[in-house]
């Protein structure tokens, strides 16, 4: 449970700190539009329309070269023409080269990034702060050897390993169905959303090590406190297995010292750790899919390598999936800043917001 000391401190730091509510504010209308896509988007983000091809965003306008057939001198020539196109108000954010929609586009990238983002962070605090309790709370040869594994995982660049890991067990994706287009509301829109399933895992592989440093510096700290002691002097194991009855129907559920006790008084670094890490993730997905190695067709990192070609002369296709992780970025990070000002008792209080 969230004690009303921690819920005040948030309140008091938000009211103080205008940066965390820009973040708010920024997540806040990204995981809308993630969300909302489907109701959002003007056009099918897949659909190509070669003739709207590198239309410009609203406000603005390009001139490109045509080719086009004519009589001179009673020959056919083909002539090069300079011809200015001007946006479309179908197409606020222009089209890209083949004249798919952008602003569709990153609508839909978004449910990627954030799918990945927030998924992936989940498996690697799972697992991770998993392995750094046990590995502080026993301490020893348990220490050591957990700590040193996640030293070698350390060794490894994380770009590098994802590749690497996304190589060897090839591209997975998965179509989850889109509610809206199951329910009819969408009908002109795809059917599912592809979730790049091996992403998943390949970020969630390489982060762990992160909570798990976190989680053994916490487990180190508790471990020693008085209420460890009296748990163990009143007979309550590390870790158990046990059982809770939801909707009539048993489900397990650990219980003991570790998850009962260390875990709760451990968490406010790992919520800060995993508010930062989903910021990360993001910026780890898009350069996976920027290089081809996703297996989402609807992401920011590609929308970014598709357009990277046509910079000099239709520079939206790839500035406006960029610009979209820049604020996905910061608004995550700066929610994050928040959490740490409002949860963590060793930050001046009177020195803290913007």
């Amino acid at each position: 449970m969230v004690s009303d000391r921690t819920w005040r401190n948030l309140w008091v730091e938000l009211r103080r700190s205008h940066l965390a509510k820009l973040g708010i504010v920024l997540v806040v209308l990204i995981v809308s539009a993630a969300v909302f896509a489907p109701l959002l988007a003007p056009h099918d983000p897949n659909k190509t329309s070669p003739e709207d091809s590198n239309l410009p965003p609203l406000g603005f306008s390009e001139t490109k070269n045509q080719s086009t057939t004519q009589m001179v001198d009673g020959e056919i020539k083909i002539v090069q023409q300079q011809v200015e196109v001007n946006a479309q108000p179908e197409h606020p954010l222009g089209t890209d080269h083949v004249g798919r929609d952008v602003l569709s586009r990153v609508l839909y990238g978004a449910r990627t990034s954030l799918l990945v983002g927030v998924l992936g962070t989940l498996l690697a605090a799972l697992f991770g702060v998993s392995v750094g309790l046990i590995a502080g709370f026993y301490g020893g040869r348990v220490d050591d050897g957990l700590m040193r594994a996640a030293d070698i995982m350390l060794a490894f660049p994380s770009l590098v390993l994802a590749i690497a890991l996304v190589g060897i067990w090839d591209q997975q994706a998965y179509e989850v169905p889109d509610p809206f287009h199951a329910l009819g509301i969408t009908p002109n829109m795809p059917e599912s959303t592809v979730v790049p399933g091996t992403v998943i895992v390949v970020v969630a592989l390489v982060n762990w090590v992160w909570f798990a440093r976190v989680a053994r510096g916490e487990a180190l700290r508790v471990r020693s406190e008085e209420y460890i002691k009296a748990a163990r002097a009143s007979g309550m194991r590390d870790f158990e297995w046990g059982r809770a009855y939801v909707f009539g129907y048993p489900v397990p559920f650990p219980k003991g010292i570790i998850t009962q006790h260390v875990l709760p008084n451990s968490l406010t670094p790992i919520i800060v750790l995993a508010t930062i890490q989903v910021a990360a993730i993001i910026l780890l997905e898009s350069a996976l899919s920027f290089l081809g190695f996703s297996g989402a067709n609807l992401s920011w990192g590609l929308d970014i390598s598709q357009g990277r070609n046509y910079l000099s002369s239709s520079w939206w296709i790839a500035t406006v999936p960029g610009i979209a992780i820049v604020l996905a970025v910061v608004g995550i990070n700066l929610i994050g800043d928040w959490l740490r000002d409002a949860l963590d008792p060793g930050i001046d209080q009177g020195e803290g917001g913007v």
